[in-house]
């Protein structure tokens, strides 16, 4: 009988694994003592959304490995481990065949790295962060409590400065040492400008100077063409901030800032890509509650989504997304309400233009809707009640047939002129509505001047309306 040599075959296995190791793009061998077995889930980061990345086994001493053949696009990544209410992060770039160990009791202070840069950097600044974060805690407690002008809040104050300070200068020592490394580009992009205290000539804090200047440089810490932070939550959180917590949430407020920041960023096409389509989103017709928040969709639309910009799109999407501006673009507050002429109950042709009173709402309506039902009595009862006071209703029914909108006019007891047309086309690209019951308010000169309105808000407008003409 042939016997094999038992060190040839160990060598044979090894030299396979081996191989197979480094055949492997992405190779993360991780141990987290403490936890049970399972599957751990890798959750990747793009913009504002969390997606699935990758997973792997964890066998029951809290070891697993991800191996892959293809690199994971450079990013920020979240390791959900079993049991539920345990992960932790890791930065992921070109440096993906690393290892990493901790305890499931406190993994961040307990993670040890080896062969990855960017997180033995991560995990370093998280445990000097974190030893410091008890004090900062209760001295925050303490400026809470007393007045600026005690002693204890001036004593918390300049050793929170201090504090402070040596976090800066930590991370000022890794930036200088480690200039181009991707934990450095995203700790600098995820930094916000300093604050700045200007003053009114009275002395007073001069707020809206200070916003201004905040706003102004809040990106100047992000480098446009590094698409890496794209993949961090860096850039979905700044955007957030600046455009729905740094902006008065109106329309013309929006929309320049918006507009400024996204061609700002035309050259750089991942992040052009991602503005665009992330603010026109925020503000698309039903999936805002600013009032006339679509105006910011059709100024986005209109001016980005074109074919010499919107480089990701087909020439057919874009022509869809234009119509679809500019069937909204009629009805935008601040324009000229449109003329409506269409056939009433009786037959006879009837006008918004027609009406004389200082002040028209334009109701849209269908009888299948069920808002619509519950929202009818309301109407009723404002209509009559604001009549005698300058205001008239003109009503649309949509999406419907005659018959059973001539039901519905009859049942509901509207007081006031209702028009249908089978076709459409006396509202088509005029008022825009997506959702019924759609409410405009239109001024003496007849301008748009509300919209996107709950029964509930109509007597509100009228009086501020009414009492400009005063």
């Amino acid at each position: 009988m042939k016997y094999s040599n038992p060190f040839a075959i160990f060598l044979l296995l090894f030299t396979a694994t081996l191989s197979a190791q480094t055949m492997d793009s992405t190779y993360i061998d991780v141990q987290i003592d403490g936890i049970p077995a399972g599957k751990t889930r890798l959750i990747g980061v793009f913009g504002d959304r969390n997606y699935l990345a990758d997973s792997a086994d964890v066998d029951a001493k809290g070891h697993f490995t991800l191996r892959r053949k293809e690199m994971l696009p450079a990013g920020f990544y979240t390791f959900l481990l079993p049991g539920g209410n345990k992960n932790f992060s890791i930065l992921i770039d070109t440096d993906q065949r690393f290892s990493m160990r901790a305890n499931a009791s406190d993994i961040g202070s307990t993670m040890q790295v080896n062969g990855s840069l960017n997180n033995d950097l991560f995990y370093r600044n998280y445990r000097f962060q974190a030893a410091q974060d008890p004090e900062l805690q209760s001295l925050s407690d303490v400026l809470r409590a007393n007045p600026e002008s005690s002693p204890e809040f001036q004593k918390a104050k300049a050793r929170q400065e201090q504090i402070l300070a040596e976090r800066k200068a930590h991370l000022d020592e890794i930036y200088t040492t480690y200039p181009d490394a991707f934990f450095t580009k995203f700790k600098i992009g995820g930094q916000n400008p300093e604050l700045t205290y200007p003053r009114k000539p009275n002395g007073d804090l001069d707020t809206l100077a200070q916003l201004m200047h905040y706003r102004g440089h809040f990106w100047d810490n992000v480098d446009f063409s590094d698409k890496r932070l794209l993949y961090t939550p860096v850039i979905g959180n700044k955007l957030r901030r600046y455009i729905k917590d740094l902006t008065p949430q109106l329309r013309d407020s929006i929309i320049p800032v918006a507009d400024e920041l996204i061609r700002r960023v035309i050259p750089y096409k991942d992040y052009f890509q991602f503005f665009t389509n992330w603010v026109a989103l925020q503000y698309e017709n039903t999936k805002t509650t600013v009032m006339d928040g679509e105006g910011v969709y059709v100024h986005v639309i209109q001016n980005f989504f074109t074919p010499e910009l919107a480089f990701w799109d087909t020439a057919e999407n874009l022509e869809k997304l234009q119509k679809h501006a500019w069937e909204m673009e009629a009805s935008l507050m601040g324009k000229k309400g449109p003329d409506v002429r269409a056939e009433d109950v009786n037959g006879v042709y009837k006008s918004i233009y027609e009406i004389t009173a200082p002040i028209v709402v334009v109701f849209m309506y269908s009888p299948d809707c069920e808002h619509c039902q519950k929202d009818a009595p309301k109407i009723v009862e404002i209509a009559r009640n604001w009549k005698s006071r300058g205001v008239e209703f003109f009503g649309i029914g949509v999406n419907t047939n005659e018959e059973d909108w001539k039901a519905f006019v009859k049942k509901t007891g509207f007081p006031f002129t209702n028009v249908y047309d089978p076709t459409n086309r006396a509202i088509y690209a005029k008022y825009f509505v997506d959702i019924t019951p759609e409410l405009y308010v239109l001024n003496k000169d007849r301008i748009i001047v509300a919209k996107n309105l709950h029964a509930e808000q109509l007597e509100e407008v009228f009086q501020r309306e009414l009492a400009k003409m005063k």
